[in-house]
């Protein structure tokens, strides 16, 4: 048998809805295996904790508060946007790394996250080989933008899916009936840099009789077309909702909504299509708008998270640490569809080179011909990753969410800088 370890787990990038759930599959998931793996912490502040020794012990946790993990929203042990650059340009890191893992023990490397994080957690799983430090590097799939290739979706877009819908589709009601003598246009801004699966959630609402336009980051912005189809809907039935994606752009490749400004992952900031594009329609058309960004509220929603992704946010965490036990280095736990109607998938495994840095776009039978809308493929596609309530209990009014302790472990070697 294989030697005890303990595990190390991290969060990594734009927090989810159900980001949680997986760091619960992960920590019930080891505690059911403590004969393999010893002590699970988790890294403060995704991996800045592991590089500056960080860590959090995870078995000061009560089993009630980490089950109630499933039902709580955001990071709860710290995310961060740290990209590791290569072992040939930062080795100083990636030593660091080793001498931490080493110090607490450390054979499993867990990170939760998206495709910069599956980029990071694919050069950690080569260290055994380079540093002679054997690391076990699994992956736990996480981003609401859903573009990590291979699987189906990705946990956390069903839920900010769901939002976009729900949201987009109650304040289109809103708008229908203020329409005669106020409000004409409500333009709602929803995350999505490159990829327009959450934008195209929005137009999950045209079944219900809403005349919608949906702006995807893959069809090139043309702004005449764009209003004169605007002014179409608007003619026929008094009123449209669009769902503009941040990442939405010209032509020639700019954003709609860059800040000329650039994250930490080296990415254009964005914030701001929503705006730019209502007021192309009222110079345009003259009509009376509303705008409103999504921003954090569209991850956060942990109120009206699908059912479907929390279940399998909980099982790709679960997967990871079987994947663990098993032996498997650098992979990923996926879910393949093998179902649309009834809908049906099981967890699957894909290697992290084919993971790491590859973004899947919205494929363009999913886009509708005249680019404002979704086809038939794409709904199927859809409705299942937003089916099901999974409510969180109330008290007082308001939802209960875990606040865990987040004890440290004691520091065992010297200060480390981040540069």
């Amino acid at each position: 048998m294989a030697a005890r370890k303990n595990a190390f787990y991290a969060q990594s990038g734009g927090v989810t809805a159900v980001i949680n759930a997986s760091a619960a599959g992960v920590i019930e998931t080891a505690r059911a295996n403590k004969d393999r793996i010893g002590k699970v912490y988790a890294g403060r502040n995704g991996i800045i904790g592991a590089l500056t020794e960080d860590l959090i012990d995870t078995g000061k946790e009560s089993a009630a508060a980490i089950a109630l993990l499933r039902f709580t929203p955001s990071g709860a042990f710290g995310s961060c946007r740290y990209k590791l650059k290569s072992l040939e340009a930062n080795r100083r890191e990636y030593e660091r790394l080793i001498e931490v893992f080493r110090a607490h023990d450390i054979g499993y490397f867990f990170y939760n996250g998206g495709g910069d994080s599956a980029d990071t957690c694919f050069k950690v799983s080569q260290l055994s080989e380079s540093m002679g430090y054997p690391i076990q590097a699994i992956h736990v799939p996480k981003t609401v933008d859903n573009d990590l290739p291979v699987t189906d979706c990705c946990p956390g877009f069903g839920s900010v899916a769901k939002y976009v819908a729900v949201s987009a589709l109650e304040a289109s009601f809103d708008v229908r009936s203020m329409a005669k003598t106020s409000t004409k246009v409500f333009v709602l801004e929803v995350m999505g840099r490159h990829a327009g699966w959450i934008a195209a959630a929005g137009g999950l609402i045209g079944d219900h009789g809403i005349p919608v336009v949906v702006l995807f980051p893959e069809i090139p912005f043309d702004e005449k077309k764009f209003t004169d189809r605007v002014a179409a809907l608007v003619q026929e039935h008094g009123f449209c909702t669009v769902v503009v994606s941040e990442g939405c752009h010209h032509p020639d490749g700019t954003f709609l909504a860059e800040q000329g400004s650039k994250d930490a992952f080296g990415h254009a900031q964005l914030g701001g299509a929503a705006p730019v594009v209502a007021g192309m329609v009222n110079r345009a058309l003259k009509y009376k708008f509303h705008w409103a960004v999504a921003d954090y509220l569209q991850r956060a929603a942990r109120h009206i998270a699908s059912k479907t992704d929390a279940k399998q946010a909980y099982e790709v965490g679960a997967a990871a640490v079987k994947l663990a036990l098993e032996g498997h280095n650098a992979v990923m736990p996926t879910i393949e569809r093998t179902s649309d109607t009834p809908y049906k998938y099981r967890i699957g495994m894909a290697k992290l080179a084919d993971v790491a840095n590859v973004e899947k776009f919205m494929p363009r039978e999913f886009i509708s011909d005249d680019g404002f809308g979704i086809t038939e493929a794409c709904k199927r596609y859809l409705r299942p990753l937003i089916q099901g309530e999974d409510y969180p209990k109330f008290k007082d009014g308001l939802p209960v969410f875990a606040t865990l302790k987040n004890v440290a472990v004691a520091r065992k070697l010297p200060a480390f800088e981040l540069h």
